[in-house]
């Protein structure tokens, strides 16, 4: 390799440096940039400990967000519209002991299924989509993102450890999926809270007009 090696294809990575064969520079694949570190090298019949090879700084013009970070830091948002659409009719019913009390199928409805359905499929597809996000930003130049199968534990798991690593190699970028994570959450609480405050309301004003029947 040259020092310009222009037009080459060689992919970004770690290669001897040119000017100094006891180091290795980074080439982002166009140019050389000016991370460098020390080569490691082994004498015969020794041991030398593994020497963690630093994550080189991003281009400032390189993106570090994509479709798939967004898509599994907003998700939750879908997961609540879901929620809202279940609204069940609680009804009473007479045993044959000729005790009243609430049918417990009266609560299963079409949206409630699509609810616990939808929490089913969302866990899938943010799995999927943290690992096309790390094949995007290693694609992006970033040296050992974040691994994708950290999405099995959670999301939120994900979201921050990517960013805090994307944040490392881009500095003063790359934390607004955490930023949204927290909003989105927020969000969230309220609604939710707002909906078990008038599902509450609504059950036992449906519950108080059966039993005065």
């Amino acid at each position: 390799m040259t020092q310009s090696m222009p037009g080459s294809t060689t992919p970004s990575g770690w290669y001897p440096d040119p000017s100094d064969p006891r180091f290795v520079r980074w080439w982002d694949g166009r140019a050389w940039t000016a991370h460098q570190a020390p080569a490691q090298f082994q004498a015969p019949g020794q041991f030398q400990a593994p020497v963690p090879v630093p994550r080189p700084e991003l281009r400032p013009e390189t993106p570090v967000y994509n479709p798939f970070i967004w898509a599994i830091t907003l998700m939750p948002l879908v997961s609540i519209l879901f929620l809202l659409t279940w609204q069940p009719e609680f009804k009473m019913i007479t045993t044959r002991q000729g005790v009243t009390t609430m049918d417990p199928f009266s609560m299963y409805t079409p949206a409630y299924f699509l609810l616990m359905g939808s929490s089913f499929l969302f866990y899938g597809l943010s799995v999927f989509f943290a690992f096309l996000d790390r094949q995007r930003l290693l694609k992006s130049g970033v040296v050992r993102p974040f691994h994708w199968a950290w999405a099995f534990l959670s999301a939120l798991v994900y979201v921050i450890g990517r960013s805090v690593i994307v944040n490392k190699v881009a500095p003063k970028r790359g934390l607004w999926p955490v930023w949204a994570t927290i909003a989105v959450f927020v969000i969230s609480m309220v609604v939710t809270g707002i909906w078990m405050s008038n599902f509450m309301q609504s059950m036992y004003s449906q519950l108080g007009y059966s039993v005065s029947t």
